[in-house]
């Protein structure tokens, strides 16, 4: 079995100031910056047919390149925040890039995603963070905003998961244009 997701790799002049947020937050463990990325499409443990077929389907994907943006700063968990994240502009490119992706899952044989799709890229992991710090946190850096970027490629991604969180490794790249 292989876990698989697809999504953008960020750009080092947006990922790079995001990465240096990653202090002052107790209970957060920050994501890498070389693991920062917004998850168009999150697959899960498959077997290496399926991930062939997804590859191949994802290889079929035509859309154009486009610009994007970061906006603004979130939590997942209401009355518990567990992840700190970066909003992501919903940029028509985007959601175009993101319906055909979810498309290309379908097509080679996976569930169709019942949630509703919410760009975004996730910052830290959050345990036992206080409410009023993580409050704090964000306003300190908020408004926030970076970019806009090209993205020019998405790409289909292994996670391996290890004691010190997920590594990602990409196994295919997929130019946009």
């Amino acid at each position: 079995m292989i876990r698989l997701f697809v999504g953008l790799a960020l750009p080092a002049a947006i990922g790079v100031p995001l990465a240096a947020l990653g202090a002052g937050l107790p209970g957060a463990r920050w994501v890498e910056r070389r693991n920062l990325h917004v998850t168009l499409r999150f697959v899960g443990d498959v077997d290496e047919t399926v991930g062939h077929e997804l590859h191949q389907s994802l290889a079929a994907v035509r859309a154009p390149a486009f610009d994007l943006a970061l906006e603004g700063f979130g939590t997942f968990g209401s009355r518990s925040p567990n992840a700190l994240w970066a909003g992501v502009e919903r940029a028509p490119g985007l959601m175009h890039l993101q319906a055909k992706v979810e498309s290309a899952a379908v097509r080679a044989g996976l569930e169709p995603e019942r949630r509703r799709y919410q760009p975004h890229v996730t910052l830290a992991r959050l345990k036992d963070t206080p409410i009023a710090r993580l409050q704090a946190f964000i306003a300190a850096h908020s408004p926030y905003r970076a970019g806009p970027f090209p993205v020019e490629g998405f790409v289909l991604f292994r996670s391996h998961l290890g004691r010190g969180g997920a590594e990602y490794e990409a196994v295919a790249e997929y130019g946009l244009g």
